[in-house]
């Protein structure tokens, strides 16, 4: 239920705060105060239309907010859902869940299944052909419980259907999905791809765009360690040699350089081998960087590593001998779907056969309620037409027509004109549906419209029944209504700063006897009252009633 209700900025209302509750809540008051501008807003928080016209003189934005109390949902948090739907001016929107954005069309979907709108509205599931099947199926109950069986075999048909359509379309198709995968699988086995393959080229090529600079560096050393410098040494050495015998302290001096000429010597032999084992191989190089583009460009199609792209082309062969043997496949599939569809046949003709009883039925009693509603002449038919596909319910469509006057044809229950016809109808619908209606909250607007006595009580002990499962709000004229109401509401309006404003007032039992006086002969006196009291001793008298 809508616990609190928030308005801003909407016409004539500046800020308007209502906190609802449970069972028959009845909005009156003065003409031309807001009662439909309340209704209004809680069609837009719904996703309704909304027109900039509607935000307050003088203001860039309209703001609605609602606090839904729904233990049992999903999305509630401590069992409350906070919608909201925020409106400027220059056309945006902000439509929130839970303070999650959310678009227009989302909000309308969610809120489909808590509030609907009965009046001169667009809200609403019941005017909508493709809700009635659900609340046909609602009213059934458990006779339709192979359904649950249907949908089972329902499940498996389109599943072999997806099966059909997406790996065996038209031929031109198969053959073009063949190639392609024949292509990949070819580039992939020609690439002759090995395990670690990758790597090795990696350290090769290191090496080898290294080579040409190291060979560089070599030569130049082994030219600076030539005989020129070796031959130097030597002479030095035999210089030293003349010498030592003279003076012993150059014998020593002598035998070092003997022993850098034998090292340096080594030293050169080994830079020169280096020197000619070191060669930079230019065509080594090309192929090494060709073959990396290569696997490269298979990891850019194929996969991140060699192993995943390897992985891939068995991927391939398997489809493409799939595809090639898909003859054989799809006749097993056909002869699946088949024995599928004869299930469902014979389980979609029990369940045609269940919904043509009930929707006659269920006609029957809407019929009766309308009639209670002083719409004598009026009369539901519940239409189940059996079509050629099958859908998740079956195999039929559900529509509601109505006949508003005798002597004129049948039409869509949405070409009712009327708003008071609209509501009165589907108070007549909810009211039969009640027990199995999912939908926690509804709102009536213009449901008095052209009524009186007994049709006006009629409508306030309907209201009353359904209100007993749902949260009802409804805005009435009539005294009936008013006195049967679990919570009442007087709205008004008052002029501050040369602005009218709307006011709310939740109204206790005293106020609800003046309210219900006021209503019943326009104003409040002796003979009003007395009435009123009377009248609301017999609405609490039938409610008990109802409840035992």
């Amino acid at each position: 239920m809508i616990t609190t209700l928030h308005i801003k900025n909407i016409g004539i209302i500046e800020e308007l705060t209502i906190d609802l509750n449970k069972g028959l809540n009845v909005l009156t008051g003065e003409t031309g105060a807001g009662k439909t501008l309340i209704i209004d807003s809680l069609s837009i928080l719904s996703g309704g239309r909304f027109s900039k016209e509607m935000i307050r003189k003088g203001e860039n934005n309209s703001y609605i907010e609602a606090c839904i109390y729904i233990p049992t949902h999903q999305n509630s948090i401590d069992g409350n859902i906070i919608i909201s739907r925020e409106i400027h001016s220059n056309g945006r929107n902000l439509c929130k869940i839970n303070g999650r954005l959310v678009t227009v069309n989302e909000l309308r979907d969610f809120m489909s299944k808590i509030i609907e709108i009965h009046g001169q509205n667009d809200n609403q599931t019941l005017l909508d052909n493709k809700f009635h099947l659900n609340y046909l199926d609602g009213f059934i109950g458990e006779k339709l419980n192979i359904k649950k069986e249907y949908q089972e075999y329902y499940n498996k048909y389109l599943e072999i259907e997806k099966k059909l359509k997406e790996n065996y379309g038209d031929n031109k198709e198969r053959e073009r999905k063949l190639d392609l995968l024949k292509y990949q699988y070819e580039e992939i086995k020609q690439a002759k791809l090995r395990q670690g393959e990758e790597e090795e080229l990696e350290d090769k090529k290191k090496i080898i765009v290294n080579a040409e600079k190291i060979a560089e560096n070599l030569k130049e050393a082994d030219n600076a360690l030539g005989e020129s410098a070796i031959d130097a040494i030597s002479i030095a050495i035999r210089s030293l040699e003349k010498i030592e015998e003279l003076d012993q302290r150059y014998k020593e001096t002598t035998s070092n350089l003997k022993n850098s000429y034998y090292e340096l010597q080594e030293i050169a032999r080994e830079i020169a081998s280096n020197r000619d084992e070191t060669n930079f191989n230019e065509e080594e190089r090309d192929y090494i960087e060709e073959r990396l583009d290569t696997i490269h460009d298979l990891k850019r199609k194929y996969g991140n590593t060699i192993n995943e792209i390897l992985e891939y082309k068995e991927e391939l062969k398997s489809e493409i001998k799939r595809i090639e043997n898909l003859e054989e496949y799809t006749n097993k599939l056909k002869d699946e779907k088949k024995n599928i569809e004869k299930e469902l046949d014979k389980i979609a003709n029990m369940i045609h056969i269940i919904r043509m009883e009930e929707a006659e039925n269920l006609s029957n009693k809407i019929n009766k309620e309308l009639k209670e509603l002083e719409m004598k002449n009026a009369k539901i038919h519940v239409r189940v037409t059996k079509q050629e596909q099958y859908n998740r319910n079956g195999k039929d469509e559900v529509a509601f027509y109505i006949q508003t006057n005798l002597g004129e044809d049948e039409k869509e229950l949405s070409k009712i004109a009327s708003g008071g016809e609209i509501s009165r109808t589907m108070l007549g619908i909810k009211k039969v549906l009640a027990d199995t209606d999912e939908v926690p909250i509804l709102i009536f607007d213009e449901i008095d419209t052209g009524i009186s006595g007994k049709a006006a009580n009629s409508v306030a002990q309907k209201l009353a029944h359904i209100a007993k499962k749902h949260q009802v709000l409804c805005i009435s004229h009539l005294p009936n209504i008013a006195a049967m109401a679990d919570n009442n509401y007087f709205i008004s309006k008052n002029i501050v700063n040369e602005r009218t404003n709307t006011n709310i007032k939740k109204l206790d039992e005293n106020e609800i006897l003046q309210e219900i006086a006021r209503i019943s002969s326009g104003e409040i006196n002796e003979i009003s009252l007395k009435y009123a009291e009377e009248l609301r001793k017999r609405t609490k008298t039938e409610k008990n009633k109802s409840e035992h």
